[in-house]
């Protein structure tokens, strides 16, 4: 694998773009669709137990589309003008939001302050991930530790068949294998991007059936110290 200081792909603003809008409308489209189903079923049956069965339908999916667009808007979106800061309490709750109706269970550790978009961004992206390192469901705890300029961010996902998601190191270091990616691929090949623009480093440790997650400040003067400890996992 190359170094993840060197990226061998790089997208251009329109590719790039047009995966991540795919990305947003394939995490919408099911809840909207279920919306649709209901309001179909409201209009065309009159049994009363149908009726109150497509209001909840209706109901539960509006609830998972809004709270899916509210965190693509913070870790997808420009979420306020260049330079700004969001507060962790916002990524907390739109995080927290899309696991309200779910398998999987998020708990949340973080002090009250205001962090660089950026690094809000990496955060909750690396809490997707995380996501998916538990295919089958369980529990994601995230700890934030540290200020602002150097934080760190710890993921523990632990479930049933957990394992380091396919390809999602090569994808964060912006050296796929195959070259390419595609819109089931953005997300890590994104967080790659932000992770950069943040300056942190990110690597992946497997137990059992818990996978860890680690973002952390670059290290970059200590060159010393940085030989033959780093993780050929790590990625920046």
């Amino acid at each position: 694998m190359s170094s993840p200081n060197s990226p061998t792909l790089t997208l251009d603003g329109l590719d790039l773009a047009a995966l991540l809008c795919s990305r947003v409308c394939h995490d919408v489209i099911s809840p909207v669709g279920a919306i649709v189903n209901g309001l179909e079923v409201l209009e065309d049956d009159q049994d009363e137990s149908m009726r109150t069965f497509a209001l909840e339908l209706i109901g539960k999916s509006a609830r998972q589309a809004s709270a899916r667009l509210k965190f693509a808007r913070i870790a997808f979106g420009a979420a306020g003008s260049a330079g700004a800061s969001i507060d962790l309490a916002d990524a907390e709750s739109v995080a927290k939001g899309m696991f309200s109706d779910d398998k999987t269970k998020l708990t949340w550790s973080a002090p009250q302050a205001l962090f660089p978009k950026n690094k809000v961004k990496l955060l909750l992206n690396l809490v997707m991930i995380a996501t998916s390192a538990i295919p089958r469901g369980g529990v994601i705890d995230v700890v934030v530790s540290g200020d602002g300029e150097a934080p760190t961010f710890v993921f523990k996902a632990k479930g049933s068949h957990a394992r380091i998601p396919p390809h999602v190191e090569e994808l964060m270091a912006g050296s796929p294998e195959s070259g390419t990616v595609d819109a089931h691929g953005i997300l890590p090949f994104y967080a790659g991007l932000v992770a950069r623009a943040a300056s942190m480093a990110v690597r992946f440790a497997i137990q059992d059936d818990e996978v860890t997650i680690t973002a952390e400040p670059t290290v970059i003067d200590a060159p010393d110290a940085a030989e033959g400890e780093a993780s050929d996992t790590a990625l920046a």
